[in-house]
């Protein structure tokens, strides 16, 4: 069983809320920075992706919107414990789709790091975080293509700020969703080879990472392990919150993910017109057929679930019963109903909470029940993490 380090207790036995907003004054992206309460240093590193889109020779779908700088050349952040110079082992942490901050992020890697004393890698998905420009976040520079959105779209009440960037980028070509998880999985790869092959500061040769994935970064992690580039992810262990579901089966129409409008275009490319596209005819490659198979449950079947199913040990996961983006009847769908009933829990929390935010913060929320959640979800991700 996993045993809490002391100032794991300390700082979280009942303070997961104050605690939220006490590392999201600290911390700064960029910005080293020592966590006194944990005994945590952040640290920042610099990336740069060798991506290059490839529109199979059309240069007609080569669009500037692909080329942005802040998602080629980036930093990312990375909680080591103070008293470890180099590390034999690492947690990568992915979030969540159309996010463009760690905030709530903070405390999940500082609970992994304190509680397993590994180093816990905040590691962004293409486009999204601080690989995105400033302006996809910024209403007053989004006012103009919210504006049009709702002349095309009508009042639709799942448009917002927060999502109209993504929605117009997806809405304006749906084969970008897998043009940046393919970045991305090409981006952790080359990672993880740094990584293994003792090219990282923090990490000793033939550290092996394991992966904590929440939401969409949960299938992208499931994507990765079953494309497994130059072997680089045959040992890692996954563990799911709020994600691992076959793709027909998510609903991300949400004013902090993308419009109804987007959404459905989403929907309608990849379930009935992705595999014959012709952005497709030069990458149907393992990674390509990886993706394809976690697009709807009767695609590659019994080889999709023949493989987690002998990911055995490898694989945990939870999922929230009150989730309707990510509901847990797509993971029995993704996996297969055996591996699901093994190896992914179900709970459900006594305080209202969504999909976005499984630990609600301020208002009317209890926080003490939502202390007590935290706790109880990630108490169980680091004993399997550990």
């Amino acid at each position: 069983m996993l045993t809490l380090h002391l100032k794991s207790i300390y700082v979280y036995t009942m303070k997961y809320s104050q605690r939220y907003q006490e590392l999201n004054i600290q911390f700064r992206l960029g910005v080293d920075t020592h966590l006194i309460e944990s005994n945590i240093d952040i640290r920042h590193f610099s990336f740069r992706s060798n991506y290059i889109p490839d529109s199979c020779g059309n240069t007609t779908k080569a669009s500037p919107n692909e080329n942005i700088e802040e998602n080629t050349s980036f930093v990312y952040p990375v909680f080591m414990p103070c008293n470890v110079k180099q590390a034999d082992k690492a947690i990568l942490l992915l979030h969540g789709l159309n996010e463009r901050n760690w905030n709530k992020y903070l405390t999940w890697a500082e609970f992994l790091c304190s509680t397993t004393g590994k180093p816990v890698i905040l590691f962004p998905i293409a486009f999204h975080m601080n690989r995105s420009p400033l302006n996809w976040s910024n209403p007053r520079t989004l006012q103009t293509v919210m504006n049009l959105r709702r002349q095309l779209n009508g009042e639709d009440r799942s448009l917002s700020f927060a999502n109209v960037a993504l929605s117009n980028r997806i809405s304006e070509r749906p084969y970008r969703f897998y043009s940046s998880g393919r970045q991305s999985v090409q981006d952790l790869s080359l990672l993880f080879e740094q990584i293994k092959q003792g090219n990282h500061p923090l990490f000793q040769e033939n550290t092996k990472p394991d992966i904590f994935a929440y939401s969409i970064g949960a299938f992208l992690a499931e994507i990765t392990l079953l494309a497994n580039p130059r072997n680089l992810f045959s040992e890692s262990k996954l563990f799911l919150l709020c994600g691992g579901g076959i793709f027909s089966s998510m609903a991300g129409e949400s004013r902090s993910i993308m419009d109804k409008t987007a959404f459905h275009t989403l929907y309608d490319y990849y379930l009935n017109q992705f595999y014959q596209s012709e952005e497709t005819n030069c990458t149907k490659d393992d990674l390509f057929h990886s993706f394809n198979s976690m697009i709807s449950t009767e695609r590659d079947k019994s080889e999709r679930e023949l493989f987690f199913t002998r990911l055995g040990n490898r694989l945990k996961g939870i999922s929230l019963v009150n989730d309707q983006v990510m509901p847990y009847q797509g993971i029995p769908d993704a996996l297969g109903t055996i591996c699901s009933e093994n190896r992914i829990t179900q709970l459900d929390f006594s305080f209202p909470y969504t999909h976005e935010h499984p630990f609600p913060v301020g208002g009317l929320t209890d926080s003490r029940a939502v202390d007590d959640g935290f706790i109880q979800i990630f108490s169980q991700a680091a004993e399997f993490l550990n």
